[in-house]
């Protein structure tokens, strides 16, 4: 169990009457191998055991080693070796383990990009990265632009693949080296490269391992997505003990109560889930039986205790890119303090923190600091970004030894009297929404490119406890008619959908502050007389239509819907189709999968789909009287 034994020799560094910081133990691991010689030796342990798993397939750690092996060998013929990014452009399967692991093989460093990105954004990081190769699919590698790159692509490059050695290629990389580079929403309108060692991810392997008892008879899953930094977390701690994981179908790990069914039915033992789907998941109902030993969560602000009845540990995780994805950690209790979210837990192994003021002077316990990070898990900095780096990563204040670093976070946490961290909020203008980590100044940059936007500003405000949205206001070019789903179709070239504003409110003005900020307490909240919405909207024909638009118009808080309104366009997310999917099974009785969203998105087209199972629903009852109950409202 994660206890406050899993934390000795933890302490408050006190100087005077101020806190200075969390000191976590001083764990030291073995630096002998890298993630990829730990996997090789689980693989001479126990090379038939399951290593990665779906509903249709799965690898043993030969046939992982094997694969991975012969890319390694291919991409070493290719030059890649010590600190040679590699970017690596798969969807979530079994081939991007492959790819990922073959890179690090290599010696080389994984660049992993999102193919569901814009292919303006995956170039920008391609070019930005400066990879020399890039590990993807045909279909993928043609909508790149690849003068400087060579691409290794899986599915038409496999006969040359398959004649590589499945030996273990000779590992030139140490620990100093680059295990990865993943790219994070910048300030500057674009993003950047936060630089990760094989340190770094050792640290995190190794504490993992220890504080969640980790053994080659656990069963995780890999449930981000490919460019989200918790995915290497749900990989290499449990690939390095022998340990299987197993990859849910795209559905499934974003529908709670199929991904509970699925977590039940595969005896999961330990699985991260994202902030909001976990928030989800633990107030559905678990029986005692389940092998799911602990639930971890995190990427954004927990809002949410789980029942006295869960059945398994829930732990809350808070750590930018920065520190190797993890820096605090900890266990939340039912209810433990209905009077505020719950804490963010202490630092992990061979980490410090500490809550400093604008002069970098240590707060109280109980008073506001921005957060800083020091210790084994930072990164190296950013990727041909020596400006910013020095920025963020400064000289430690508190230790005189050579090199030592603090990561200024630009979070504001306090300290609480029995030592855990409680996260208030952020001290510049960095969003967080649904997990993701956003630079509201690279939307601006992408809005300010259309041609009628003459300035932007874009901020988060609440819908709910928990819940944000994200706002642009917007002053238009002279003589201009904005629509913003124009906008929404501009922005969506350049970003991928979670940084897409869901509402659009014209001002003539930005406001300024007298040193001649934006003021964004003076930004005026939407209303009806202010934000932007399409001229003409598509009135729903039938009944049915008009209590689907109802729906959807509660559901996103928006008070004009069309019938021909995208779902998605209107801000509507997977989490938010999912209680949009709910409601409809409670009004109408019938049963939608998630998917049917994504393929009917409009109110016309999904109340069509919900019509057609209305219809088999009565298919005994005579037409004249289905039609009559069709055109009368919903069967329950």
């Amino acid at each position: 169990m994660l206890t406050e034994a899993n934390h000795p020799g933890q302490a408050l560094a006190e100087m005077g009457p101020h806190l200075v910081a969390w000191n976590a133990t001083e764990q030291p691991y073995p630096q002998d191998a890298c993630v990829p010689q730990l996997i090789a030796r689980q693989v001479a342990a126990t090379p038939e055991a399951i290593a990665l798993i779906t509903d249709e397939q799965h690898l043993s750690y030969r046939e992982l080693n094997q694969r991975s092996n012969q890319l390694a060998h291919y991409l070493q013929t290719m030059g890649v070796g010590p600190n040679v990014l590699v970017g690596v452009c798969l969807e979530r399967s079994l081939d991007l383990v492959v790819a990922l692991l073959g890179v690090l093989k290599a010696g080389g460093a994984y660049v992993p990009l999102d193919p569901a990105y814009p292919p303006e954004r995956l170039a920008f990081m391609l070019k930005d990265a400066q990879a020399p190769v890039l590990v993807t699919r045909r279909h993928w590698a043609d909508s790149f632009s690849l003068s400087h790159t060579k691409a290794v692509c899986l599915d038409t490059d496999a006969q040359a693949l398959a004649q590589q050695p499945d030996t273990d290629p000779r590992f030139p990389a140490g620990i100093a080296n680059l295990a990865y580079v993943l790219y994070t929403s910048g300030s500057t309108g674009q993003p950047k490269g936060v630089q990760i060692s094989h340190d770094g991810l050792l640290n995190l392997v190794y504490w993992h391992q220890r504080a969640f008892d980790i053994t080659a008879a656990d069963r995780a899953t890999q449930v981000a997505s490919p460019a989200f930094d918790a995915a290497g977390w749900e990989l290499w701690p449990y690939l390095t003990a022998g340990a299987s994981v197993y990859l849910p179908d795209e559905e499934t790990r974003v529908t709670p109560v199929a991904l509970r069914d699925w977590l039940l039915k595969h005896d999961i033992t330990i699985s991260f889930l994202p902030t909001p789907l976990a928030e989800e998941v633990i107030m559905l109902e678990w029986p005692g039986t389940t092998r799911l030993r602990y639930l971890l969560t995190g990427g954004d602000a927990l809002q949410h205790y789980p029942p006295a009845t869960l059945p398994f540990a829930f732990i809350n995780n808070y750590g930018p890119t920065e520190s190797t994805v993890v820096a605090t950690s900890g266990r939340v209790l039912p209810m433990e303090h209905p009077e505020r979210p719950p804490l963010i837990g202490r630092p992990i192994a061979n980490t410090q923190v500490y809550l400093l003021d604008e002069q970098l002077q240590p707060v109280s316990i109980g008073e506001v600091g921005e957060l800083y990070i020091g210790g084994a898990s930072l990164a190296l900095g950013y990727h041909n970004r020596p400006e910013l780096t020095a920025e963020r990563f400064i000289q430690h204040p508190f230790r005189a030894e050579s090199g030592a670093r603090l990561y200024k976070t630009g979070d504001l946490v306090r300290f609480m009297p029995d030592g855990q961290l409680a996260f208030v909020g952020r001290a510049d203008d960095q969003i967080k929404i649904r997990g993701y980590r956003i630079e509201p100044g690279e939307i601006v940059a992408a809005l300010n490119r259309h041609p009628a936007i003459q300035a932007s500003v874009v901020v988060a405000r609440d819908e709910a406890p928990g819940e944000k949205r994200l706002v642009a206001y917007i002053v238009a070019a002279p003589e201009t008619a904005i629509a913003p789903g124009a906008l929404q179709e501009h922005l969506r070239e350049y970003l991928p959908d979670y940084m897409v504003p869901a509402i659009f409110v014209g001002v003539d003005a930005l406001p300024m502050t007298p040193n001649g900020k934006i003021d964004r307490a003076a930004l005026p909240t939407p209303d009806e007389t202010n934000t932007l919405h399409t001229d003409a909207r598509d009135e729903p024909l039938t009944p049915l239509e008009a209590q689907v638009t109802q729906i959807v118009s509660n559901l996103l808080n928006i008070s004009e819907v069309g019938a021909e309104d995208n779902f998605f366009m209107l801000g509507g997310h997977s989490m938010l189709g999912i209680q949009l999917v709910t409601q409809i099974h409670e009004t109408f009785g019938v049963e939608l999968p998630l998917r049917t969203l994504f393929e009917a998105p409009t109110v016309r087209q999904l109340s069509a789909e919900i019509e057609q199972r209305l219809i088999a629903k009565v298919e005994m009852m005579s037409e004249e009287e289905a039609r009559r109950i069709l055109e009368s409202g919903p069967i329950t």
